[in-house]
């Protein structure tokens, strides 16, 4: 059945709306409908009509924002994708992919498919080098900048203060004991499917990172492991650097 041009436009902008709060939730999440109405431009019953239809979709799954960090009051709502929202953002090469990879350690072994991974995560880092070298040796201005790579990549990427305080570090609400410094996060993978199954791209990413940006980062959750977004911590003290990772 043919639908009237003057319904379809509004379904088609509305389709697109959705997509933009999916997309922004995969960036910024956990967010509150509040913070997706100022990033997107929307007003706040707009964008709940969105999450209330991405969460019965099964898109989206809701969590509350602890009351210690926002004062008294009743908890606010926040969203994160789900892991049926990651596989709607996912690219079906993605499973040929891993297909392909299946085949590669079965031929060749294990070892293969690391050399893959390292030469793949390889051509990224010479790109990003040149970008990290524009920014100068402070680390946050180089994270800044790797930042904005990786979201150009497709890793929705961002970065955040991180200290010593609970709730300002890893998934578990603690950070790396005696640390501060940044939390990169990457709100998207690319090969996150493949990811699952081979955790050599989530070792050679992650040793691309402190070779990047001069210190010994540390990565605390992974999207492939079932968590919401990748985290990995970036430590600014100086003593720290030692252009090392730990996996």
């Amino acid at each position: 059945m043919n639908i009237p041009a003057a319904t379809a436009v509004p379904l088609v902008l509305e389709s697109r709306t959705r997509d933009r709060v999916l997309q922004a939730i995969s960036e910024h999440g956990p967010v509150t409908a509040t913070a997706l109405a100022q990033e997107l431009g929307l007003t706040v019953p707009a964008v709940r009509r969105h999450l209330e239809n991405l969460t019965d979709s099964g898109l989206i799954d809701e969590r509350e924002v602890a009351a210690t960090s926002r004062g008294r009051g009743r908890p606010a709502r926040s969203f994160v994708l789900s892991e049926s929202g990651h596989q709607a953002l996912e690219s079906d090469y993605d499973h040929l992919a891993t297909e392909a990879l299946r085949f590669l350690a079965t031929e060749a072994g294990p070892d293969a498919v690391r050399r893959f991974a390292e030469s793949r995560v390889a051509l990224l880092e010479e790109r990003y080098a040149a970008e990290l070298a524009v920014a100068g040796t402070d680390t946050a201005a180089r994270v800044e900048a790797l930042v904005a790579a990786l979201t150009r990549d497709g890793f929705a990427a961002s970065a955040r203060p991180m200290g010593e305080a609970p709730g300002a570090g890893r998934g578990d609400g603690t950070a790396p004991a005696g640390l501060s410094g940044i939390q990169l996060c990457q709100g998207h993978c690319p090969v996150q499917h493949a990811a699952r199954e081979f955790p050599q791209f989530c070792d050679a990413e992650t040793d691309a990172f402190s070779r990047l940006l001069g210190v010994h980062v540390q990565r605390l959750a992974t999207l492939a492991h079932g968590e919401h977004v990748c985290t990995t911590f970036v430590p600014t003290k100086s003593e720290l650097s030692t252009g090392r990772s730990t996996r």
